[in-house]
């Protein structure tokens, strides 16, 4: 497995399909919009994550994709591999040279990359997401009162450099 944007962008995707579906199907064009990506990008990584049956499509007014499972039985990795599966490179690795002297050390860290992406459901991005913007939502109040006041010139000060120059020093 390789990661790349595009599975950066599904994992973004799907998080955002899972936040805003309540239920229902939601649109490529709403997602699009929402995270700044091309909607024949978005088509082509949706077509991908169909494929791989972890979203369903419904065509027509108010149609759009959804969830094929429960965001806590969806993982990061499931994503990703799903994604990036319409870019694996068919072929063997090449045999011999530098690249086996290495073999072991990347075969173990794709395996611990692996396990981590694993470990990450959709509904602990959610969790996360919404640990964010309520911390956000709550310190940005905060962050105001904590502003200093706004001051103002001292009198018989001039406040432009034009009166600057009309006062006498």
């Amino acid at each position: 497995m390789r990661l790349t944007t595009r599975g950066k962008l599904a994992v973004t995707a799907i998080t955002d399909l899972a936040l805003h579906s309540h239920g229902q199907p939601v649109p490529l064009p709403a997602i699009s919009a929402r995270q700044g990506v091309s909607l024949s990008y978005l088509e082509d990584i949706f077509s991908a994550l169909r494929r791989a049956e972890l979203v369903t499509s419904t065509r027509g007014p108010g149609g759009g994709y959804t969830l094929t499972r429960a965001p806590r039985e969806l993982t990061v990795a499931q994503i990703v591999t799903a994604a990036e599966a319409a870019l694996a490179a068919p072929g063997s690795p090449r045999a011999g040279g530098s690249e086996d002297m290495t073999a072991e050390l990347w075969a173990s860290f794709q395996s611990r990359v692996m396990d981590y992406l694993q470990s990450i459901t959709v509904a602990d991005l959610l969790a996360r997401h919404v640990a964010t913007r309520s911390t956000a939502a709550v310190s940005l109040p905060a962050r105001r009162a904590a502003r200093p006041a706004r001051q103002t010139p001292a009198p018989q000060v001039p406040n432009s450099v034009f009166a600057l120059g009309l006062t006498p020093l």
